[in-house]
């Protein structure tokens, strides 16, 4: 799977830890931070997001210190669904019944383990074909447009 990904300043150092097991098992893109200097996390969602509409990557994940603040940036970007996550339940739901593409995580919330389980629940979910899910995806489609 080709992933973009991307951190602030306060998701870098949990981004660094899983780094080396995501580029095991996918085609990394790291859209930033590049260190531990502060910098807005708006700015690193923008093009972890448009790397996904251009069809660049496959999904996302960005990670900032709750990573509320992540998800809201992604959300406010037309065409991407993006989702807080920090439970493997959530994590694959929200693709299969939501067609999440934004994974994102509080590097100061959950610890390495965990983001790793929720990051696998993510990325091997899929988005479910049935009727109420397509119908349901529809709707929020047509929510970018109020």
């Amino acid at each position: 799977m080709r992933l973009a990904i991307g951190s602030d300043h306060c998701g870098y150092t949990m981004k660094m830890q899983l780094l080396p097991y995501l580029k095991e098992n996918h085609e990394v893109t790291d859209f930033g931070c590049y260190s531990t200097d502060m910098v807005d996390f708006p700015d690193i969602a923008r093009k972890v997001c448009s790397a996904i509409l251009k069809g660049e990557a496959d999904r996302g994940i960005m990670f900032c210190s709750t990573g509320c603040g992540a998800v809201i940036a992604c959300n406010k970007i037309k065409g991407i669904r993006a989702a807080l996550c920090h439970d493997r339940y959530s994590a694959h739901q929200c693709v299969e019944h939501d067609d999440v593409q934004v994974l994102g995580i509080g590097g100061e919330v959950i610890g390495y383990y965990t983001a790793k389980e929720v990051i696998e629940a993510f990325l091997d979910a899929e988005f479910s074909q049935g009727e109420e899910f397509q119908r349901r995806l529809e709707k929020l489609e047509r929510l970018e447009a109020v």
